[in-house]
């Protein structure tokens, strides 16, 4: 509840709000009139040069404040930003004076923004009669333009083509974006425009390779993990070229571009409530990932909002980010005392009161309309010192809202949204996790602190929070794979003659040859994709043990737990969250005589290299999207691997690892130590974003692959999954 020394807020609907119009001092500026409330004011006075009068071509295109202020689009008072500051949001939530843009859902904003620019809506003199239009009567197109946060240009403006600010100076395209047309709006109703190809290697991306990229099934949830799966893997691809180019531009923003200019977005429009395909709970590391799931459009902008309610027009919120830059209270896992935006800018120093303008206002007329907002909340990501990741807490109620002065002196708008009952848990989770994370003690149902006794790097509780069990059957912890015959009597591996480390575009590297020409790993230590077989940096190689090629060989990194499933027997996840391409853990045991072997037996522990599902072989990048040839492994093409490792009497922690039909982990092959590569190291890495607490599965195989001489006896399948396809090898 406000204190007495807060303002309760008292917002009167908009339609009955008349507007003020500036004039002499003296004079009433109450307006009266009967006429439509919403008008459109020429303004003059301070940018007489820009606008003109409403012959003026410049004059229309301002019309409904669809366009760029007199400041050029600059954002007043820094609203609704989030950490990555100070600069508008794409496409939406413009603190200068624009409101939301057409690019998202293409609403008109409106009601009162002239004030916020700061420009007098006087005529041509402070005397003179005020020229002012109802908004209906001005019949102007509105811009449709998408605009990308980029940290490289402190200009918020949108660059689209040819577009001008409204002080007359043209607005330029990032230079790592030229060659994308981005002028088409994200979230937009209309398909009437055009699409125009990439310029350069780019115009080589052909339609059918860009509709191969979409699973040919209708599931919402299977079209959001494709369009994010690609994304990250886009973002990947162009890190690793920056890198060899030794260029800082924003992978993100680069991916964004592609995905957009090819038409590869789910959920366009606007809603209330859930999105489809998007389920609470879910991670990202991106904002841009929000923007291409339909989960929240302004890649900046805290606040997402429409202008109709219904039938009427009314804005109201339909997605908050809880990103840290503001005071905003999150204590409380079910209540969010949210910040208004607004009051910090990053380019001034000078501060100043928010107002109750745009995101603010739909804030607070989704107080009296009582609709569902989306919630989702940033944390630090404790993988990366400068990365946030943000989750999403599904949907929330706004309770209350008042004004207090804050620890910087400005009046700020507070709103207590409180979360609706019934839903999964998600940010709660999360922060549940955090504690064990600093307390492993804290873990309740615990049957082992660490099942490895302290083999591995960081401990494995074993949990069973089920039944009665009191844990998996006997067999000795390993952390490294037993060979048939001792390492130095296989071949071996030719390393590098590296110093210090491997450098990416380092055509002297052995290491890297033996990829393809580029290391595998970014600098973060994330696969870039998928490979028949992926080369790190051994014991041969003169680099350093800190080079960036070795990451698989430096074992787990995360906190595991081992857990009884209610259908499954024992399974594994983590408390950590898990970022798409992260090494997860080797597949340890004793590699098998393949004469040997009984593939009919009763071993439930035999790893075999067959052949996985259609998911996991495409997890790499759209290399067509960016004019690369495709790499994609089918089915048909693929080849086993005579490996064959059993962990029934002695493995680690990936025995425990369960089957799925829609997995969201994969295996590679992995060399560094020996160089015969039918007998590599099986290495785990994140098929996409994984969540703490969600159980780690992969793709036993399909067991049609049997018919092409690996053999099996099919086995039910449990997992549970829309696509599940009841068997597996």
């Amino acid at each position: 509840m406000p204190t007495p020394d807060q303002d309760v807020l008292e917002v009167k609907p908009l339609k009955t709000l008349a507007p003020m119009f500036p004039a002499p001092l003296g004079v009433d500026v109450l307006n009266r009139s009967t006429a439509p409330p919403l008008v459109f004011v020429a303004p003059a006075g301070q940018f007489p040069w820009v606008f003109g009068s409403l012959n003026i071509p410049a004059v229309r295109s301002f019309a409904a404040f669809g366009g760029q202020d007199a400041s050029g689009g600059k954002t007043a008072g820094g609203g609704d930003q989030d950490a990555s500051g100070g600069k508008t949001a794409a496409g939406g939530d413009q603190d200068a004076g624009r409101g939301e843009t057409a690019a998202f859902g293409g609403q008109e904003t409106g009601r009162g923004e002239s004030v916020a620019n700061g420009t007098p809506n006087v005529g041509a003199s402070a005397t003179g009669p005020i020229d002012a239009t109802p908004i209906s009567a001005c019949k102007s197109t509105q811009p449709s333009v998408i605009s990308l946060d980029d940290d490289d240009n402190d200009d918020d403006e949108p660059y689209g083509g040819n577009q001008t600010s409204a002080s007359g100076r043209k607005i330029k395209r990032p230079s790592h974006l030229k060659g994308y047309n981005i002028s088409d709006g994200l979230g937009t109703d209309s398909s009437n425009g055009t699409k125009k190809r990439p310029k350069t290697s780019n115009r080589k991306a052909a339609t059918d390779n860009e509709i191969s990229l979409m699973p040919p099934s209708s599931d919402p949830r299977e079209v959001v993990e494709v369009l994010l799966m690609t994304f990250e893997a886009l973002r990947r691809r162009h890190l690793q070229l920056d890198e060899t180019q030794e260029t800082s531009k924003r992978a993100d923003l680069k991916a964004g571009a592609i995905m957009l200019a090819s038409n590869l977005r789910a959920n366009i429009g606007k809603r209330i409530g859930a999105v489809p395909g998007v389920e609470v709970g879910d991670i990202f590391y991106f904002r841009m990932e929000l923007c291409i799931i339909g989960l929240h459009a302004p890649s900046m902008g805290g606040i997402d909002y429409m202008n109709k309610f219904g039938d009427e027009d009314d804005s109201v919120a339909i997605c908050i980010v809880a990103a840290g830059v503001y005071e905003n209270d999150d204590d409380d896992t079910d209540t969010l005392v949210y910040s208004g935006s607004g009051g910090i800018s990053r380019n001034s120093e000078e501060k100043q009161d928010q107002k109750l303008e745009r995101g603010n206002l739909a804030l607070e007329r989704s107080l009296s309309r009582k609709n569902v907002i989306r919630v989702v909340r940033g944390y630090k990501d404790p993988a990366c010192l400068t990365g946030k990741v943000y989750i999403y807490d599904g949907l929330y109620k706004i309770h209350e809202s008042w004004k207090e002065r804050t620890k910087t002196g400005i009046n700020c708008f507070k709103y207590k949204l409180q979360r609706e009952p019934g839903q999964p848990d998600a940010v709660a989770i999360w922060k549940m996790c955090q504690r064990w994370i600093e307390n492993p003690a804290a873990r309740g149902k615990v049957l082992h602190p660490d099942l490895s006794s302290g083999a591995e790097n960081l401990p494995v509780c074993l949990i069973n929070d089920v039944n009665s069990e009191k844990g998996p059957g006997h067999f000795n912890y390993i952390t490294q794979v037993k060979y048939l015959k001792p390492l130095r009597s296989m071949k071996p591996f030719q390393g590098c003659r590296c110093t210090s480390v491997c450098l990416p575009g380092d055509t002297s590297c052995d290491c890297a040859q033996h990829n393809g020409g580029d290391l595998p790993y970014s600098s973060s230590g994330l696969l870039v994709c998928r490979k028949l077989m992926v080369y790190e940096c051994g014991e041969s190689c003169r680099c350093s043990i800190n080079c960036r090629n070795r990451v698989a060989q430096k074992g787990v990194r995360i906190h595991l737990e081992v857990f009884r499933t209610t259908n499954r027997g024992w399974g594994l996840r983590s408390w950590d969250p898990i970022r798409a391409g992260s090494f997860i853990c080797e597949y340890v045991g004793e590699v098998v005589d393949d004469t040997k072997v009984n593939l009919d037996g009763e071993d439930d522990y035999l790893f075999r290299t067959v052949c996985p599902g259609e998911k996991t072989l495409k997890w790499n990048y759209g290399p067509e999207l960016i004019g690369e040839h495709s790499i994609n492994i089918s089915a048909d093409t693929f080849e086993p691997l005579p490996i064959k490792i059993s962990a029934m009497k002695m493995g680690n922690v990936a025995r425990f690892m369960n089957h799925s039909c829609n997995p969201n982990t994969f295996w590679q092959p992995v060399q560094f130590d020996h160089g015969e590569d039918g007998y590599p190291h099986i290495m785990f890495f994140a098929l996409k974003h994984i969540p703490p607490m969600t159980e780690l599965t992969y793709d036993y195989g399909d067991v049609g692959y049997e018919s092409r001489g690996v053999g099996s006896r099919a086995k039910n399948c449990l997992c549970g999954s829309s696509n599940c396809r009841g068997f597996f090898s």
